[in-house]
This record gives structure tokens, C-alpha cells and sequence, in this order.
């Protein structure tokens, strides 16, 4: 799938793991996978994962309107158009 740890534990729901994750200095949080283009914080928002998403929005160097390059949606797209109750506070 050409993604990073960080992005597994976004599709997860791993908060302890992206928390750990974050505070490395090596880590890039806007990192899209090589397939499809989806970052960490858009998969966090397409599996419905609220915390894991405002984790990585309080990070520095996150882009909440990256979209994905193979759907051109971005996380708060995703999220509604999966129904997840992600909150706007959220982005």
C-alpha cells in the first residue's frame, strides 16, 4: 500500500501509537502513501477516527485541505461522505 507507520496507526485508530509517532522529529504527519495519495489525517477522518484526527491536526506542517490525488477529497470529505461524526471543531 506504500504507507508509513504513521498512516497504519491513523487507519487503526492507535492513538497511543500516533502519539508516540508524533513526537518524533523524522516523522511527517502530511506524508500521503504512495498509492493513492491519502495522508495520515485523511484517514483518520474516512475511518472515523476523532481523536487520532485532532491529534494530527495539532501537530505543526499538517494541510487540512490536502486532498487525495486518486479521489480529490479531503479529510473533512470524507468524513461526511462516510457519516462519521467527526466534529467541525475537529478541522
Amino acid at each position: 500500500m506504500g504507507s508509513t507507520a504513521l498512516a497504519w496507526a491513523a487507519i487503526k485508530g492507535y492513538e497511543e501509537v500516533v502519539e508516540i509517532l508524533l513526537k518524533r522529529e523524522d516523522v511527517n504527519p502530511d506524508q500521503a502513501n504512495t498509492r493513492d495519495g491519502r495522508t495520515p489525517l485523511l484517514l483518520a477522518a474516512e475511518y472515523g477516527h476523532e481523536e487520532v484526527a485532532r491529534m494530527l491536526l495539532e501537530r505543526e506542517g499538517i494541510n487540512p485541505n490536502q486532498a487525495a490525488s486518486q479521489h480529490d477529497l479531503t479529510p473533512l470529505s470524507w468524513a461526511a461522505m462516510r457519516r462519521h461524526g467527526v466534529s467541525r471543531s475537529c478541522f
